[in-house]
This record gives C-alpha cells, sequence and structure tokens, in this order.
C-alpha cells in the first residue's frame, strides 16, 4: 500500500469529546463523531471495485481500529465531485448513533452574530452563466450529451468569522428534515449543508435510493404551491430531465440486485424552498453484496450532479464552469466495517472558512432548457444557506 494512502492517529484516551467534528443527520437518525484514529485521503476512482489500492485503504483503517480495541469502527467523511481528487474520510476516535430526540438538542436559533461586510460575488455571474446555459443547450441539440449539469459558486464575506457549528444548528432549526452534514476539510474549512437528497443507503441487503431531478422554486400561497408542484410533475422537460438519472441507477444497481423495484412514474419532493421530482428505489443486494461506500462510489456522480454521458457532461461542464467544484456536488455520509451506511448528495451546502463562506448551486440543462430559468433555479436553490446565514428571509 502507498506510503500516503492511510494516515493513523492513535488516541492519546479514550474519551467522549465536548464536541463533535463530524456530523451526519438523516430524517430520523444519524452519527456524531469526533477525533480521527485513521485517515483515508485517496481518490475514489475504481473505488467501486473489492480490491485496489482504496479498497485496501479502506481494509487497512477498519482493522487498525478492530486493533485499537473499536468494536464497531465506521469511516466517515466526503469524498468530491471529481473522483481524481483525493477523498476525506476518517474513522473517528469516538462516535454516537443519535436518534431524533438528538435533534431538539442539536438544534436552536439564535440570531446571527454576524453581517455581510460587502456584496456576494457570483461565479460565474449571470451573464456568464446563462451565456453558457445557451451553448450547452446547443451542444445538446447537436448530439455532444443528453444532460447536463451547471452549477455556479456565491461567494459572501461578513464583519466576523462564521461558527460552522452555529450554522450547523440554524440548518436543523429551519429545515428539519433531509440530510444534515458538517465536514471539516484538510485545509481548515467546514463543509454544512442540508441536502434533500439521499445517494444510497444499505442495511444488510437491502439498499435504497432516491434521485431528484426537476425542481421548481416554493411559492408563499399554498393553492398556487400546489399548481406549481402539479406543473412539475406534468412537464415534459423536467420528467425527461429525471428519467436520465433513474435510467441510469437502473443500469448501475440491477446487475448487482437479486431484486429491484422502480416506480414507472416519479412523486413530487417538498423541501422549505423547492419542489423536486423523486423516484424511491428499493433492492436487495446479491451475497457477497457490495458495501455502501463502494456503491456510492460506483454510482457518483449521477447524472443529478454531472449529467449524460458523464464523460461528455464533463467536458461541457469544465468548458462553462470557472472553478474547481472540490466537495460541492460531492458526496458525504459513513460507511462501518459490515457495509452498512449511508451517503447523501452534497448540495444546499456551503464551505466556511473564518468570515468566508461559499455557497454552491446548479441547474439540469436539457434540451427545452432556458437560461433565465436556470439561473433563476439556482438562486432559489441558494436560498436554504443564505436563509441559515441570516442574510435572505
Amino acid at each position: 500500500m502507498p506510503g500516503n494512502a492511510l494516515a493513523l492517529a492513535i488516541p492519546p484516551m479514550w474519551a467522549a469529546p465536548s464536541h463533535s467534528d463530524f456530523l451526519f443527520m438523516a430524517r430520523d437518525h444519524g452519527i456524531s463523531a469526533s477525533g480521527t484514529l485513521a485517515a483515508v485521503a485517496l481518490p475514489t476512482e475504481g473505488a467501486a471495485q473489492a480490491d485496489g489500492v482504496f479498497a485496501e485503504a479502506v481494509a487497512d483503517a477498519f482493522a487498525h481500529a478492530h486493533g485499537a480495541g473499536i468494536a464497531d469502527p465506521i469511516l466517515i467523511g466526503a469524498i468530491p465531485f471529481d473522483q481524481a481528487e483525493p477523498a476525506c474520510l476518517h474513522v473517528p476516535r469516538w462516535y454516537q448513533r443519535l436518534g431524533r430526540a438528538a435533534l431538539a438538542t442539536i438544534a436552536r436559533a439564535e440570531p446571527p452574530a454576524h453581517r455581510l461586510a460587502e456584496a456576494p460575488v457570483s461565479s460565474p455571474d449571470r451573464t456568464a452563466f446563462e451565456q453558457g446555459v445557451a451553448r450547452t443547450v446547443a451542444a445538446i441539440r447537436a448530439g455532444e450529451a443528453d444532460k447536463v449539469v451547471l452549477s455556479r459558486v456565491s461567494r459572501l464575506t461578513f464583519d466576523r468569522p462564521v461558527d460552522p457549528g452555529w450554522l450547523m444548528h440554524r440548518l436543523i432549526e429551519q429545515n428539519p428534515a433531509g440530510f444534515h452534514f458538517r465536514v471539516p476539510l484538510p485545509d481548515g474549512a467546514t463543509l454544512v449543508g442540508a441536502s434533500p437528497e439521499m445517494l444510497v443507503r444499505r442495511a444488510g441487503a437491502q439498499v435504497q435510493t432516491c434521485p431528484l431531478a426537476g425542481s421548481a422554486r416554493r411559492v408563499a400561497d399554498p393553492c398556487d404551491d400546489a399548481r406549481v408542484a402539479r406543473g412539475l410533475l406534468e412537464s415534459d422537460k423536467d420528467r425527461r430531465e429525471h428519467a436520465h438519472v433513474v435510467d441510469f441507477l437502473r443500469e448501475v444497481l440491477t446487475p448487482l440486485c437479486e431484486t429491484i423495484a422502480i416506480p414507472a412514474r416519479p412523486e413530487v419532493l417538498a423541501t422549505g424552498t423547492m419542489w423536486h421530482l423523486a423516484t424511491a428505489i428499493t433492492g436487495r443486494l446479491r451475497t457477497p453484496g457490495p458495501s455502501v461506500l463502494q456503491l456510492a462510489c460506483a454510482l457518483h456522480p449521477t447524472p443529478a450532479l454531472c449529467g449524460t454521458p458523464r464523460a461528455a457532461a464533463r467536458r461541457l461542464i469544465a468548458r462553462c464552469e470557472p472553478f474547481s467544484r472540490g466537495m460541492f456536488a460531492g458526496i458525504v455520509g459513513w460507511c462501518d466495517s459490515r457495509g452498512d451506511g449511508e451517503w447523501a448528495v452534497a448540495i444546499r451546502c456551503g464551505i466556511v472558512r473564518d468570515r468566508a463562506v461559499q455557497l454552491f448551486a446548479g441547474a439540469g440543462i436539457v434540451d427545452g432548457s432556458g437560461p433565465a430559468a436556470e439561473w433563476h433555479e439556482t438562486e432559489a436553490k441558494l436560498r436554504t444557506m443564505r436563509r441559515a446565514l441570516g442574510v435572505e428571509a
């Protein structure tokens, strides 16, 4: 195994810390963790395979944890959008599983202790983003791809440091459903978010995924909001966008499963700011089945994050996005040594670094996408983090 594949740190004592470094919460359960006993910081290309350098590093990390006396170790952290970049995965020194009641103790809604020091900056700006959408639609019509997810980063600077723990509290209080996560990154920043989208969950032989693709902004009036949801369900453009993701998941999961159930039509899923088309897929894995981490790496990035075909979509993304996504549009979650665990998509999130916060939002582009409409979709998706930061009502 390469020398830089596994970094080990033996804890001086075994004790629960006063606060957690890592947090991953699903709707009614989750994990809080602290410290690092072992870390896997390798690219995840090829990680879906049961052998290879990455699989060996994961096995060594779990073996080290067992040797240190941890009966049921986990691996927790984040994997970037580009699997050629190193993952940020840790075997924590200490962790606990959380239930729904823990949300009440984690969430608290103090007013923000900071203000914007300058106007937010979008990269690309609106003109460049809309031009990128138009060029991408033309490329799709020319047969270069079927779908491409274009994104942008909004950079905010505050008058004082932003506390990632406080931001996590705000997100849980304002968005009680979905997936909440906080992951410390190697450069000292922290990835924080409240994602609506599960990538994959495994419990024994049972596997679940629920892709989201096709979106519409919610409105305040209940009757109008219901019409928005119905319109999304009936939208040919959004149904086609969603079908690309479902077809991809079917292609990847079917050979791995004894049985698989995929609804014929999507449903609508509501968050505080958006309606999404969603398809809940369930299956039973063949024996021996891949771990949830292997499944996550096989699925990531789905057409909901990248586009399809994947290689063509990546090329078009590189033409239009003047930044590296890093952990944005990556995945976050955990896996235990039995292969069970859960991974969510790193959307509706931000990276906090002292007074600076970067926010991220993307939109799926297909034939029929309109540049202005896609800009407004990214604006709507940014509202989750803006509201939590206190810069938008």
